[in-house]
This record gives C-alpha cells, structure tokens and sequence, in this order.
C-alpha cells in the first residue's frame, strides 16, 4: 500500500512537471511567435496561432493521434480553465478606460439587444435542432439544445464550466461536446469573419486604410519593453488579481445572501460562475484608478496581452483535453448545430445591420459575430483588424454592453439557469420561452429606431 501510494505520488509529482513544463512552452509559442509575419497574415486570413497550437493539443493529447500526454496531465490543464478565463474577465476593463455614456447610450443599447437576440436565438433554434431533427434520427438528450450558446457564446471556458453541470444532470458527454462546440465556434469565427473582412475591404466599408506592416512592428517593439519591465508587470498582475478579488467577494455574499432565499434560488446562486462578477471587479479598479488618477499603474498594452495570452492558453489547454471519440461519435449532431447556429447568427447580424444599425454598421455586427460566435477575444481581433484605429468608436460601445450582457448571456445568468431550467420544464416550453425572448428583443430594437423620436 506504502509503495502504491509513493508511486501515485511520483505519476502527480510528474504530470504536474510535464503540465507546467508543457504550459511554459505553448506560452513562448504564443507569445513569441504571434509577432512573426508569418503568423500575422495567417490571423489575417482566419488561422489564429492559438488555434493552431489547440490543434497541435489534440494531436498530442490523450485522445489524440500521437497520444503523447497522459490523461493526468490534461487533467491539470484542465483544472487551470478557471484561473484563465478569470484573467480574462479581470484584464477586459482594466486596459481600457470607463467609456462616458454622452452620445452612447442609444448605441449600446443597440448593441446590448443585439447580444441578446443572438444568445436567445441561439437557445431557440439549437431546441429545433434537437426537436425537428435529431430526435427523428438518433436517441438525443434535451439539455443538447444549450450547445449552441455554451460553446459559440461561451467559449470553452464557460462550456467546461457548465459541461459540469451537464455531468450533473446526466449529460456527461455534454462536457466534450461543448468544448466541441467551442472549437467549432472559433474556426468559424475567424474563417468567415475572415471572410466578412476580405469583402468589406472590396467593398470598402472597413476602416483599414491607414493600417500598415510598420504599425504592427513598432507595437511590437513597445509590449516587448513593457513586458520586460518587471515591476511594471508586477504591477499589472496585482491589479487583476485584486479584480479577481472583488469578484470572489461579490461571489461570496450573493452565496451568503441565497441562504436566505429558497433552495431553488440558492442552485442558480451556486451555479452561477465568477466570470461575470470578476468583469465588474475590473471595472471597479479601473473606476478607482481613475478617480484618485492613479492609472500611470496601469499598462493598456500589457493588460490586453495578459488577457490574449490568457485566451490562448485557454484555448489550448481545453482542445488538448477535447476527447475525441465522443466527439467523432457525435460529428453529426455538431455540426448540425453548427451550421444552424451560424445561419441564426448570420441573419440576425445582417436584420440588425439593415433596420436597427445606422452609422458603421459593419464594424458593430462584425464585433459581434466573432463574439457569438468565438469569443470576446475572437469579437475584438476582428474588429482590430477591420477598424484598426479604432475610427467607428466601436470598442467603447462594445465594451460598454459587455457590461450588461456578460451577466445575462456568455456564461453569465441565463446561460448557467438553461440546463436547470431546460430540465425542469421541458423542451417544447425551453423553445417557445427563448424564440419569444428573442424575436421580442428584435422588434423593440427595430421599434425604437424607427418609430420613437426620443432615442433619436
């Protein structure tokens, strides 16, 4: 038993080198290698590095084709999703300073009813998929309708959070799944919001003219400095942590005050990930800093490396985990659910940017196809790309409605409530509830900009 118990200590003691070790290398990969040219163009055309290391993790995952990891190394990486994707939340405020609401407040509130037409709709025609089509083929479960807003809206980070509610609830293989989902998610993204920039270019309804080769470098140079300035990073690091802090916290008395309320209140609190929480932690800080004019603390291009790189490596850790054969057995299903996701997505970015949006309308439904569709970090590097220097004023609207509709939508309320919900009362009822929300959502946003003057 001795022996047994050295022995298992000596498999952790290993794995945990292996995982760091491996972690350190794919982080030197991101890092270094994003600067290259090379791996400039390919995010142009739609191939992100981080993407290609995630598929180098399946290659050499556990369930992979080379299978050079064992399970108990993935399983550590694995266990760092959490840690990463609050680095994420806690660095998205901080970089940016708190946008002023004059003049704003009827675009982002566009953008916000946007945001919850996709992730409804998203909700709604992932429960006709599994209704209309996959149930007449092959035995499904309901809680398979979620997908399409777990992993598109979610990303794997919050598709590994609720995968474990799915496990809970009898769903196991929805973990995999969602992580599926996740990836499936951001190749489109990037490939078709590619696409979207390559015809808009033609087109000429991006903002790229003044973009160069030379802009890339010379911002290269300047995060290098940054990064090698040790107490500036330092101080950077402190700042989200203490974001991440303030969200535990807020995390901590929405738990103390469930005790008080009924049990079914108190499973949605316990349910309900930091994430969301830990974004109004770095708005807090971010407030504060400004306040008292301390923001010479904060690094605006180290903070959004910190958060890109937290990206990456959360990509790459979660497809190095993707088990493979529950995910082949189940091909048809995804991309079923995929391709309808996409087609939601796309038709409603294109009524939006025709009956709601005026001005750069391109620019807002482009960030937010790569936000539903990928991730933040997926929104945000199109919209980099297609408005480099920021001439539409998009980010601060962008950002603005994160606020708002990360607490609902992307692994925020709603997202963590559907699977309970789903479960308790039924599909049909789960389809009709989130189309209703949806097509609601829509007609208020096309009533409000084409019938109330007082918006206008």
């Amino acid at each position: 038993m001795e022996y047994f118990q050295l022995d298992s200590n000596n498999i952790f003691q290993n794995s945990l080198f292996v995982s760091c070790g491996g972690l350190f290398i794919i982080s030197s990969i991101l890092v270094f290698g994003r600067k290259l040219n090379f791996a400039i163009k390919l995010e142009r055309i739609g191939f992100p590095i981080a993407v290609i290391c995630g598929i180098l993790g399946i290659l050499i995952g556990p369930y992979g084709l080379l299978n050079l990891l064992s399970k108990e190394t993935t399983d550590i990486w694995e266990a760092s999703l959490t840690p990463l994707l609050s680095l994420v939340f806690a660095t998205l405020m901080l970089g940016r300073p708190v946008p002023t609401l004059k003049g704003l407040i009827k675009p982002i509130l566009n953008q916000f009813l946007l945001a919850l037409s996709l992730g409804f709709g998203q909700f709604f025609v992932g429960g006709l998929v599994v209704k209309y089509f996959l149930s007449q083929s092959i035995e499904v479960n309901p809680l398979m309708s979620c997908l399409i807003e777990v992993g598109f809206e979610g990303g794997h980070g919050a598709a590994s959070i609720i995968g474990n509610s799915f496990v809970k609830m009898g769903f196991p293989e929805g973990l995999d799944l969602g992580l599926a989902m996740a990836t499936m998610g951001l190749l489109s993204s990037s490939l078709i919001g590619s696409i979207f920039i390559f015809i808009g270019n033609i087109l000429n309804l991006t903002n790229q003219q003044n973009i160069s080769e030379k802009m890339y470098s010379n911002e290269i140079i300047y995060k290098f400095k940054l990064i090698s300035d040790l107490k500036i990073l330092i101080t950077n690091l402190g700042l989200a942590g203490l974001a991440i802090i303030i969200g535990l916290l807020l995390n901590q008395i929405l738990r103390y005050i469930s005790l008080f309320l009924g049990p079914f209140s108190k499973e949605i609190i316990y349910s309900l990930p930091v994430f969301p929480l830990i974004l109004i932690g770095s708005l807090l800080v971010r407030y504060l800093l400004e306040k008292t004019e301390k923001t010479t603390f904060i690094s605006q291009i180290l903070q959004r490396e910190m958060g890109i790189l937290s990206t990456d490596l959360l990509i790459f850790a979660a497809m190095a985990s993707l088990n493979l054969s529950t995910v082949l057995g189940n091909w048809f299903p995804i991309l079923l659910l995929t391709l309808v996701g996409l087609i939601w997505n796309i038709l409603c970015i294109i009524f939006y940017a025709y009956f709601v949006f005026d001005e750069y309308w391109f620019e807002k439904g482009l960030v937010e196809f790569g936000n539903s569709t990928g991730v933040v970090a997926s929104g945000l590097l199109l919209l980099r790309l297609a408005d480099p220097n920021n001439i539409s004023k998009t980010l601060p609207i962008f950002t603005s409605k994160q606020l708002f509709a990360q607490l609902l939508l992307s692994g925020g309320f709603f997202t963590v409530l559907s699977p309970i919900l789903l479960s308790r009362i039924g599909l049909d009822y789960w389809i009709e509830i989130c189309a209703s929300l949806a097509f609601i959502i829509s007609f208020i946003a096309f009533f409000i900009n084409n019938k109330i003057s007082i918006f206008k």
